[in-house]
């Protein structure tokens, strides 16, 4: 497999040129591919080497999050123009040779937070180690999974429109709180910005404009779907001429949802790929945002144990379907079963970002409450954590925790 775009983990972000970290329509291609080619896109982590394998969560504490996530491309496809649809076969997912580790990150609440950042608001870290498929963490200890490799982020350039439309609709979001803390939503910031091969004035006034890489959008982007594995596939719309393929934030595992916010085990590694185009494919299918074919690869768990959650807050106020609610109490149902076993609160809650949990919307119809559910397969657990007529037993030893701020 010909190695497209390589990368220097021990070297910083601004020493490549083949790394951005804004999404901007005049990003100039990095490398250029015919439909058909197959090759190997090596990225960094997305913090760009920010958080280190110890035993303190301070880099944690302080990331800059103005910089991430720092993303390998873009790629041009010969050929490719507004309208079609960009495929991309996810051919292999691994770990580079020269970083073979991970980390989880409980963000600060004043900077990023997470999922349950009012019940989680201090900054904790875990860092994990890779036995071929399967993850392990000393600060986790009991629990072992095997991980399911995917890009927390991939998509293709916006056009200069659809830019224009993220910022004012994000901005419009922004303004009805703007002290809100975490924020709404993060705006362009040039003082950080990445532009790749984009030099001079050009740099200067893409970087001001360059939209930020954190949510996912209608060019793919940050979707964190742990599914978008080996064996999987991805239609891409494409708004720009070549396209303008990019990708990062890979991850050795992650449940859905991500809810830790760092909640994946980020690491450096490479993306094998094959591309296609299917010319007019938006138009054709009614495509607007990427569609993708899961893979037949996936670690399969046979036994589950499943929490729901409810439309009913923490306080106790009945809210009307509202599945983040719901999604959330069945996180903190599953966060308070766990602790019966040792587990601290902290060490859950990873758990739940890591371990390729499931989420589902489970009801949608049934007034006023949303059902969400969230099913841990109890295979990951080196001990029985099912309910039995004794009552759990703590298997967790004690004093064991994730990284705390030194």
């Amino acid at each position: 497999m010909e190695t497209l775009i390589k990368v220097d983990v021990k070297a910083s972000p601004k020493e490549h040129d083949v790394l951005h970290n804004r999404w901007h329509s005049d990003l100039p291609m990095v490398a250029w591919v015919s439909p058909g080619d197959q090759f190997r896109v090596e990225c960094i982590d997305w913090t760009g080497g920010q958080i280190k394998n110890d035993d303190s969560a301070t880099d944690i504490k302080v990331v800059d999050l103005t910089k991430v996530h720092y993303l390998s491309g873009p790629i041009g496809v010969k050929g490719a123009e507004p309208g079609d649809l960009l495929v991309v076969d996810i051919l292999d997912v691994g770990v580079l040779q020269d970083s073979q580790w991970g980390f989880t990150g409980i963000f600060a609440k004043e900077n990023g937070g997470g999922f349950l950042t009012n019940h989680y608001p201090d900054a904790r870290k875990a860092c994990w180690d890779f036995s071929g498929i399967y993850a392990n963490s000393r600060h986790i200890p009991g629990v072992e999974f095997a991980g399911i490799m995917h890009p927390g982020l991939i998509g293709c350039l916006p056009s200069k429109d659809l830019l224009n439309t993220w910022n004012k609709r994000e901005k419009a979001l922004f303004d009805t709180n703007p002290e809100r803390v975490p924020p709404l939503c993060a705006l362009p910031y040039a003082e950080t910005a990445h532009m790749g091969r984009m030099s001079g004035s050009a740099a200067l006034e893409a970087a001001a404009e360059g939209a930020r890489t954190v949510p996912p959008r209608e060019h793919g982007g940050n979707c964190d779907i742990k599914n978008l594995t080996r064996g999987s596939s991805v239609y891409f719309p494409v708004y720009v001429n070549g396209g303008g393929l990019s990708m990062g934030d890979i991850h050795f595992s992650q449940g859905d949802g991500e809810i830790t916010f760092c909640g994946a085990i980020e690491m450096a590694g490479y993306l094998d790929l094959r591309v296609k185009l299917i010319k007019g494919g938006m138009a054709k299918y009614g495509i607007v945002n990427p569609v993708f074919k899961s893979s037949p690869m996936e670690p399969k768990y046979s036994n589950y144990l499943i929490f729901e959650g409810i439309s009913v807050d923490e306080d106790g106020k009945q809210h009307y379907l509202d599945v983040h609610v719901a999604y959330r109490r069945a996180c903190l149902n599953a966060i308070e079963y766990l602790k019966k076993f040792g587990f601290t609160g902290a060490q859950a809650y990873a758990i739940l970002g890591t371990a390729p949990v499931e989420g589902r919307i489970s009801g949608i119809v049934d007034i006023p409450n949303a059902c969400a559910t969230l099913a841990i397969p109890t295979e990951i657990f080196g001990f029985d954590v099912m309910p039995n007529a004794s009552g759990p037993t703590l298997s967790v030893p004690a004093g064991k925790d994730l990284a705390v701020v030194t």
